[in-house]
């Protein structure tokens, strides 16, 4: 996948899911829940030793969802998501030297950004897609907007995550340059742990619902 279809995918429904996963078994109910739910859409960190694996089963089995790789912190990451089968790949911060290997890789990657500054040195290693974070400590959409101001007319587009929950996406999904949320709350650890995939269910349909509100569409 290019970096504009990841970009559309990612556009299309305004929520990336982020999701740790025990193991790459769980992946197959939880797609089956976000899909269903219209959201096909997906970012696993590897925050765990499955996430390569489930990366993989997700890629293989389920091709309608794009599924993104999260926590890339080192160049050796990204040749793992890749050769996954990730349509993405996500980091916390801006660290070249991945960015080397994404380019390289032909990955699309979005780093991690919070100040002016690294939203300058993005740009200047050729990234327009950026991960804002953790913009809910920052203060959220106010110090998005600041921060994201004198960069719009340049094209850059962000991923707010961090403390980002059903209500507060409103407010990031109404700024300009926002092109969606990290969604973190849709499926957090302790409802994936439990099964509990009604209540996912509920946090993907209720976030469709609300995101294509906001832009005044029909989910």
């Amino acid at each position: 996948m290019s970096n504009g279809d990841a970009i559309a995918a990612v556009r299309a429904v305004g929520v990336v899911p982020v999701v740790t996963l025990p193991d790459a078994a769980t992946a197959e109910p939880l797609c089956e829940t976000l899909l269903d739910a219209g959201l096909p859409i997906i970012e696993v960190t590897f925050r765990s030793e499955a996430a390569a694996e489930a990366i993989g089963l997700i890629a293989s089995k389920y091709p309608e969802m794009c599924v993104g790789a999260g926590t890339v912190t080192d160049p050796a990451q990204v040749s793992m998501a890749r050769d996954a089968g990730a349509a993405f790949a996500v980091a916390p911060g801006l660290n070249p030297s991945v960015v080397a290997a994404a380019h390289e890789s032909g990955l699309p990657f979005w780093p991690g950004v919070c100040t002016p500054t690294e939203v300058d040195q993005a740009l200047s290693l050729g990234l327009k897609v950026l991960k804002f974070f953790p913009a809910g400590v920052l203060g959220g959409a106010r110090t998005v907007k600041a921060v994201l101001g004198p960069f719009l007319h340049l094209g850059v587009e962000v991923i707010p995550t961090g403390q980002v929950d059903e209500d507060s996406a409103v407010t990031y999904w109404a700024l300009d340059g926002v092109l969606a949320v990290g969604g973190s709350w849709i499926a957090p650890e302790a409802l994936v742990l439990a099964g509990d995939w009604r209540e996912v269910s509920r946090r993907a349909r209720a976030a469709v619902v609300r995101y294509h509100a906001v832009h005044g569409q029909m989910p």
